[in-house]
Parts: C-alpha cells; sequence; structure tokens
C-alpha cells in the first residue's frame, strides 16, 4: 500500500481508502461479511475509512467504531459526515441555511457520530451536502472552531453534491476546511478544472468518491441489470440513465490491458492524479478488498492509455435521477 499526504492535516493515510456506504445503505449487507472485508482491508495497509450517519443512520458508523477497536495498536483515520437538517439529498440553492446546517444541528450530530463510534474524537467531519449560496454563514465557521477547539474532531470538510464539483470553491476559500470529497473518475474529470487546482493553492487534501460510477466502471453492468426492490442504484439507474452508462462503458472495453479489468484500470486512472489524496471505493466482499488494494503499487498506467482515457471524459448536470 501506497501512503500520500492528507494535504493541510499532513496525515499520510492510504492512497486505496474505503467507502463504507455500503454496509448500511444497500441491499443485501451482512454486518458479519462487512467486519470480514474490513479487517482484511487493514490487514492490507488501509488506514482510511469513509462513513456518514445518513449510511443506515449510524449503523455504518458503529461498524467502524468496532473496526478501531479490533486494531487498537493501528492508526486508522476515521471520517463520518453531518446529515443536513431537512434529510434531503443533494443540497439545493432553494433549500436555507437554516434548515441545512444551524449550529445546535451540526454539534448535535457530531455528538452523534462519536456515540456511534464509542470515541472521543473523529479525525474527520464533513457536512454531507453543501450550496455554496451558505459558504458566507458566520454559524457554520464558528460550529467548526468549536468542535475542533472541544476536540471533538481533528479536520472539518465538505462533500460536494454530483457533478457539480464548483459548488463548494467559495466555501474552500473561507479557510474554514481541510478537505473535499467528490466524484472523480474516468467520466467524471471536472474537478480538475478549477477545484483540483485550488486545492493545490490551499493544500486541501480530495477524497475521490465513487470511482465506479456506481458500478458501471466495474464493467459488470448491462442494460438488462435490474437491483433488488429497496436497493438505492435502482432509483439511480433508471432506463435513461442505464443504457447510456452502460454505453459508454463498453466504449471503454477495446482499451482495457490484457490481465487487467475495468474496474482496476478505473482505480489506475484515479490514481495518476496526484491531488486526489485517497480514493474510497466500496467493498462489500472479501475478494474486492483484495483486487482494489492491489491497485496501490505505485505503477499506475501507461501514458498512452491514460491520454486515451482522458477522452472518455462525460460531461453531465444534475437530474431528478441523479440524487
Amino acid at each position: 500500500m501506497k501512503y500520500r499526504n492528507f494535504g493541510r492535516t499532513n496525515w499520510p493515510i492510504s492512497e486505496i481508502g474505503y467507502g463504507m456506504w455500503g454496509m448500511a445503505g444497500w441491499t443485501e449487507s451482512s454486518d458479519i461479511q462487512s467486519a470480514k472485508s474490513l479487517d482484511l482491508a487493514v490487514e492490507n495497509g488501509v488506514t482510511f475509512f469513509d462513513t456518514a450517519w445518513g449510511y443506515g443512520e449510524g449503523h455504518s458508523e458503529e461498524l467502524l467504531g468496532q473496526l478501531v477497536r479490533r486494531h487498537p495498536s493501528k492508526k486508522l483515520y476515521t471520517a463520518s459526515k453531518i446529515p443536513p437538517k431537512n434529510f434531503q439529498w443533494p443540497a439545493k440553492p432553494e433549500y436555507a441555511f437554516e434548515e441545512s446546517y444551524p449550529t445546535e444541528h451540526v454539534i448535535k450530530y457530531t455528538e452523534k457520530t462519536l456515540k456511534n463510534l464509542g470515541l472521543e474524537q473523529l479525525d474527520l467531519m464533513q457536512f454531507h451536502t453543501w450550496d455554496d449560496g451558505w459558504s458566507h454563514r458566520e454559524e457554520w465557521q464558528r460550529a467548526v472552531e468549536d468542535l475542533k477547539t472541544s476536540g471533538k474532531i481533528a479536520a472539518m470538510g465538505i462533500s460536494v453534491n454530483r457533478w457539480e464539483p464548483e459548488n463548494g470553491i467559495k466555501a474552500l476559500k473561507t479557510g474554514m476546511l481541510d478537505i473535499v470529497q467528490v466524484i472523480y473518475n474516468i467520466f467524471d474529470q471536472n474537478p480538475e478544472d478549477v477545484l483540483f487546482p485550488l486545492c493545490d493553492e490551499l493544500n486541501i487534501g480530495v477524497i475521490a468518491r465513487v470511482p465506479f460510477d456506481e458500478g458501471t466502471l466495474t464493467g459488470n453492468i448491462t442494460k438488462e441489470t435490474t437491483f433488488p426492490e429497496g436497493d438505492w442504484r435502482g432509483t439511480y439507474f433508471v432506463p435513461e440513465n442505464l443504457n447510456s452508462s452502460v454505453d459508454h462503458a463498453d466504449a471503454l472495453r477495446p482499451h482495457i490491458p490484457e490481465g487487467m479489468t475495468m474496474a482496476e484500470m478505473a482505480l489506475r486512472f484515479i490514481l495518476m492524479n496526484k491531488t486526489v489524496s485517497t480514493i474510497i471505493p466500496g467493498m462489500r466482499k472479501e475478494r474486492n478488498v483484495l483486487a482494489n488494494v492491489a491497485t496501490s503499487d505505485g505503477k499506475g498506467l501507461a501514458v498512452e492509455l491514460h491520454q486515451e482515457l482522458k477522452k472518455h471524459r462525460w460531461d453531465r448536470t444534475p437530474t431528478e435521477w441523479s440524487q
């Protein structure tokens, strides 16, 4: 496992991290299976784990707390997210700051997270949604200061909306945030335009989420794919999105090197970008853990292939189903 500096925190975190949404928000998740996969990740050098209260109303946080206690001799970096008070994802310009992140709500849910984790301090807390119309509000800035001063959190960040990587620039420029979490993958290359250069300038750590485009970039989704009732992916992969996503994935198949999977190629593409601090794929199954951590070998991709994949950028705008 290779490690990268996490922006101004100076934490050396694993460049392959662990996204824990699938351990509470998707069907067919099992706590026993989750614990085995999490332990395997730790054994293979993963040190960064990202969860949220919204993943099973704290259940995923509880799983992370248990993991930390099972590995007391290792420094595992814990990250979670505060849900908006109105529990609406993603944020929209018409949502008032008061119905999203008032001070008492920010404090309350940070304390809920700490209780779920069974820890006195969280390494990184993030606003789970964001709209830059809130950036000038002093309330959230004072709340962040208070959480740090009290020792409840060590660092603060934002998770920006799907396909809106620049809707957070103003917040980052306040100097109150240490980290940004953003969708970045072969298709979603927009963060390279404005967000990543700013992160380099301000020394802000970058968490790349959704590396497989919710599964499209694993190459395993077809136009006939269906999802179990209650599975979030069923509401995301509506026919309009499913068909287009499969077409874009199929266009990548001729470029996959011999002996490599599309998923491995997708991760290696992201690792080629040195602004990214860590990638957080979901890894519910042990075989996925082993496959994903194996990409952290410093080899990346051939320059020619990387340049070819840059041509597969797919600019999208939020819709009713993009969430």
